[in-house]
């Protein structure tokens, strides 16, 4: 496909909770979509350099921090400059975090990607991921979750920030795969539709 050829959505906004595949299909999808000078931005990666810099964590240390290891000024702060910039139909970008797709809710030009999962598969990709067992993953998980979506839920005065109703696309991980999770993002966006 040429550069700055259109697509059906000019940014795409993934959201998940932890494992269900966000920073795999934001990887993926710059393969494609980084020659249309596309950018790309991960809450999750950002978030963990933050807070290895604040010293809330070991930067060797795999397992992810959570967003209670610092205060609501630096959630709003990154929420709040992801929507500004997303909101902006002449951007083209992909962005990635736990609520990436419910923080651009309103704007028809995001295409706003949910991926689901299973709690068994999400659990045995984070202990590969972090080199974890399973009890400390799991344990890690729900704590995290618990922690994070309170605050969130504080902060917002949402209870699900994952409720279809704010996506454009629900896509189960454990039944399709990167490759196949992939084809239906390029596929929602018009990408082949395009030329390619």
């Amino acid at each position: 496909m040429e550069a700055g050829k259109p697509l059906k959505y000019s940014s795409v906004a993934i959201s998940s909770k932890p494992g269900a595949g966000r920073s795999t299909l934001l990887k993926n999808l710059k393969s494609y979509l980084e020659p249309l000078r596309w950018e790309f931005f991960s809450g999750g990666d950002w978030s963990r350099q933050f807070s290895i810099k604040a010293g809330k964590q070991d930067p060797n240390d795999l397992k992810h921090h959570k967003a209670t290891d610092y205060g609501d000024d630096v959630d709003l702060q990154i929420d709040v400059a992801m929507r500004e910039k997303i909101s902006d139909p002449t951007v083209h970008m992909a962005i990635e975090s736990w609520i990436a797709g419910w923080n651009a809710r309103g704007n028809a030009h995001v295409l706003k990607v949910l991926l689901m999962c299973d709690d068994a598969l999400r659990i045995d990709r984070i202990v590969n991921r972090d080199n974890v067992t399973v009890e400390e993953a799991k344990n890690h998980l729900a704590q995290r979750e618990n922690a994070n979506l309170t605050k969130w839920k504080r902060m917002y005065g949402v209870d699900d920030f994952w409720d279809p109703k704010y996506y454009d696309l629900v896509i189960n991980t454990y039944s399709h795969g990167p490759a196949e999770t992939l084809d239906i993002v390029l596929q929602s966006l018009g990408y082949y539709a395009n030329g390619t």
